[in-house]
C-alpha cells in the first residue's frame, strides 16, 4: 500500500507542476460484493472504503483519472436467506487494494466554476489491478485463507479488474466537486472470496484447512460430501464501490479551449 501511496503523490506533483487542467480528489463509502457467498444483491453493503484520484481532463467532457482505492469485502452463510447457505456455515473477509485508470464521459458540458452547467451526470469505464487476501476467523485469530488451499487450487495474489459504473456530480463552489457514484469492477478470479469449486479430502481432518474448507459441522449439519458443489461454479467474482467524492480542479482561462 506504501508504494502505491508514494507513486500517487509522486504523480500528483509531477501534473500539478506541469498544468492546471488536472483536477484531484478523494472518496469515500460502502463496498458491495458479488460471488459464492452472496450470488445475486449487488447492492448489498459489504465493508468501507477509501481512495484519492487526480484526473486529466482532456475537455469538457472527457477526463482519465488514475485511481487508488483501499477498502473491505466480506461474506458470510450465517446472514443468508437461504437454508442451504446457512448450513454451508462459510465466511470470509478480503482487504482489497486497487490501482486503476479510469475514462470518464460527462453527459453535459461540466467545468467547475467556468462553465454554465453546475452538475452534469456521467459514466465511466476503466482497466486495473487489484491485491486481495482473504481471511476467516478460527478460534478467535484471524486466518489467511490463500495458503491453506482449501479447494486444493493455488491462486495468486493479485487480479486484473475492469471498473465500470455511474455518477453525478455538483459544482458546491469555486472550483469544488461534489459527486456520487456507484461503480463495480469484474474481477479476473473467482477466490476473492476463497470459494469456487467442490469440497476436498485432507489427510488430516483436524487441520486449519480441513476446518475451514468444511465449517457446516459448526452448526450441526455437516460433514460436506467430497466432491460436492462448495461454490456456485461461477467463473468470476466481482465488487464495487458506492459512496461520495470531492474534488478540487486546477482551472485557468485558458483550459478546455
Amino acid at each position: 500500500m506504501r508504494k502505491y501511496a508514494a507513486l500517487l503523490l509522486l504523480l500528483l506533483t509531477s501534473f500539478v507542476a506541469r498544468s492546471q487542467t488536472w483536477e484531484i480528489g478523494g472518496s469515500a463509502g460502502a463496498t458491495a460484493y458479488v460471488g459464492d457467498l452472496n450470488t445475486n444483491n449487488p447492492f448489498k453493503p459489504s465493508g468501507g472504503f477509501g481512495g484519492v484520484f487526480v484526473k486529466r481532463n482532456f475537455d469538457r467532457y472527457l477526463g482519465l483519472r488514475l485511481n487508488f482505492v483501499y477498502g473491505q469485502i466480506s461474506g458470510a452463510d450465517s446472514t443468508s436467506h437461504i437454508e442451504q447457505f446457512r448450513q454451508r456455515n462459510l465466511s470470509f473477509t478480503d482487504q482489497l487494494k486497487e490501482l486503476s485508470l479510469i475514462l470518464d464521459f460527462h453527459f453535459m458540458s461540466y467545468i467547475p466554476d467556468a462553465g454554465k452547467n453546475i452538475y452534469t451526470p456521467y459514466v465511466f469505464l476503466g482497466a486495473g489491478i487489484t491485491s486481495y487476501n482473504p481471511q476467516a476467523m478460527l478460534d478467535g485469530n484471524r486466518v489467511d485463507l490463500r495458503p491453506l488451499e482449501t479447494e486444493g487450487t493455488a491462486y495468486g495474489t493479485k487480479t486484473l479488474v475492469i471498473p465500470f459504473g455511474a455518477g453525478f456530480k455538483y459544482n458546491i463552489g469555486g472550483k469544488w466537486t461534489l459527486g456520487a457514484e456507484l461503480g463495480y469492477r469484474y474481477a479476473n478470479t473467482d477466490f476473492l472470496d476463497d470459494v469456487s469449486g467442490v469440497y476436498r479430502t485432507f489427510p488430516n481432518p483436524n487441520s486449519n484447512a480441513a476446518r475451514l474448507a468444511d465449517r457446516s459441522g459448526e452448526v450441526g449439519a455437516g460433514p460436506a460430501i467430497i466432491g460436492s458443489q462448495r461454490g456456485d461454479f461461477k467463473s468470476k467474482d466481482l465488487y464495487g464501490f458506492f459512496g461520495l467524492t470531492i474534488s478540487y480542479t486546477f482551472v485557468t482561462s485558458k483550459c478546455y479551449y
